[in-house]
C-alpha cells in the first residue's frame, strides 16, 4: 500500500493538498481533505494526515504499515478526532493495530432487544475517550497470536430523562469508563488488505473487562470473524463474512452489540438494534466494469439477542443493495465505494466511503 489506507474510519473522495515521498515506491505523508457520508452521520467533512511506509528497503514481502491523524465534522454536529493505523514490522513478525480517539456524537436509540419498534426512536448524544491497542506475533506462516487492550471513558450522555434509557434501566447511561484486556488468534492469508482476490481472514478474540484494571463494569467480550473471499471468473470475487459478537456479564451502552452501519447490514442504521449479542452472515459479488471502474452487489442476513441461544429464523433481518467501486490506487486495490443498501420497510442508506466493506 503505497496510498491511504483508514484502519477503522472509512473515508472516502480526497484529493492531495500536499504530499511528502522519500521513496515513491516506500514512504508517503499526504495530507488530504475528506468528504465521506453514512446514514448515521449525513455528509461529514473534515482533514487528514496520512503517512505510508515500509521498514524495510527490500522488504517486499511486508505489506505496508500506515498511520493517519483525522478530523471530522458533520452536517448532524458530529465531531470526531481520530489516531488509527496499522504497522507491519518486518517480515510481519509483529503487526499492531491502533486507534486512540475523541468522539461528540448526537445518536439514536430505539431501546434494548430485536423487537424495538421504530416509533420508539430517541435522540440521544455522548463524548467519549477511546484507546484500542492490539498487538499480534507471527506464531507461523499467515498464523498469528495477539494481546489487546481497550480503553472507553465515556464523559456525558444526554438523554430524554425517564425515556427508554431510564425505562430499560440501561447501564452506563450516566457515564463511565471501562477497560479491558485480551487475547486473539489470527489467520490471515489474503492475498490484499483492501480488496482481496482470495484467501482468507479468520480471527477469534476475548476482552475481559474488570474492577482490577479501573473498569467500572465486569464482563467479557469474545468475537468470532470469518471471511473467505473466491476468486470466480476473471477477476470477479464472491467475498463471504460470518460475524459473531457476544458478551457475558453486566454490558455498558457503548459496548453493547449494535446492528447495522456502513460495514453490515447496510441500510440499516447502525444500532438500530442493540442486544448483548449480534449474529450476521453477509456476501458481497464484486466485479471489474472498465478501468478504474468495478460494481458490486450485497446481502445479509443477521440479528442481535440477549444470549448467544436467543436467534430464530422468523426474527432475522435482511439487507441487499449494490454499489459502484473507483480505483483510487490500482496497484493495492484500494477503493471509493459507492453503496445504497435496503434493510426492509423504510430502512435504507446511502454510503459514500474508503475501503471494502469487509
Amino acid at each position: 500500500m503505497k496510498n491511504i489506507v483508514f484502519a477503522v474510519l472509512c473515508l472516502p473522495f480526497f484529493y492531495p493538498i500536499k504530499s511528502f515521498s522519500q521513496d515513491s515506491t516506500k514512504s508517503k505523508l499526504l495530507l488530504l481533505p475528506v468528504i465521506t457520508r453514512s446514514i448515521e452521520t449525513d455528509w461529514s467533512f473534515g482533514g487528514v494526515t496520512s503517512a505510508t511506509f515500509h521498514f524495510g528497503k527490500n522488504d517486499s514481502a511486508t505489506r505496508t504499515s500506515n498511520q493517519q491523524a483525522l478530523v471530522l465534522y458533520s452536517l448532524k454536529k458530529q465531531l470526531v478526532f481520530v489516531l488509527n493505523g496499522s504497522i507491519y514490522f518486518p517480515d510481519e513478525k509483529y503487526i499492531l493495530n491502533n486507534q486512540v480517539s475523541y468522539s461528540y456524537f448526537p445518536d439514536k436509540f430505539w431501546g434494548l432487544g430485536k423487537h424495538t419498534p421504530a416509533s420508539n426512536e430517541e435522540p440521544y448524544t455522548f463524548k467519549q475517550y477511546y484507546v484500542y491497542m492490539h498487538l499480534l506475533k507471527a506464531v507461523k506462516k499467515n498464523l498469528f497470536a495477539g494481546l489487546l487492550f481497550e480503553y472507553q471513558n465515556l464523559l456525558k450522555v444526554n438523554y430524554i430523562p425517564g425515556g427508554l434509557f431510564d425505562k430499560e434501566n440501561v447501564a452506563g447511561r450516566n457515564g463511565y469508563k471501562v477497560a479491558g484486556l485480551g487475547a486473539s488468534l489470527t489467520y490471515d492469508n489474503r492475498n490484499n488488505a483492501f480488496a482481496p482476490g482470495n484467501g482468507a481472514f479468520i480471527q477469534a478474540y476475548f476482552n475481559h473487562f474488570d474492577p482490577i484494571l479501573g473498569s467500572g463494569f465486569n464482563y467479557t467480550n469474545i468475537v468470532i470473524d470469518l471471511r473467505k473471499f473466491i476468486r470466480v471468473y476473471n477477476n470477479q470475487v464472491l467475498a463471504l463474512q460470518l460475524y459473531n459478537f457476544m458478551n457475558v456479564g453486566d454490558v455498558p451502552l457503548r459496548s453493547l452489540a449494535n446492528l447495522g452501519g456502513s460495514n453490515s447490514m447496510r441500510g440499516l442504521f447502525d444500532g438500530r438494534y442493540r442486544d448483548k449479542n449480534q449474529l450476521v452472515l453477509q456476501g458481497e459479488y464484486r466485479t471489474p466494469i472498465a478501468g478504474r471502474f468495478g460494481a458490486v452487489i450485497f446481502t445479509g442476513v443477521g440479528d442481535v439477542g440477549h444470549t448467544v441461544t436467543d436467534y430464530s429464523f422468523k426474527d432475522l433481518k435482511y439487507s441487499c443493495g449494490g454499489g459502484l467501486r473507483f480505483a483510487v490506487d490500482k496497484k493495492e486495490k484500494l477503493n471509493i465505494r459507492l453503496d445504497y443498501g435496503l434493510a426492509g420497510g423504510k430502512n435504507h442508506g446511502l454510503y459514500f466511503q474508503l475501503g471494502e466493506a469487509f
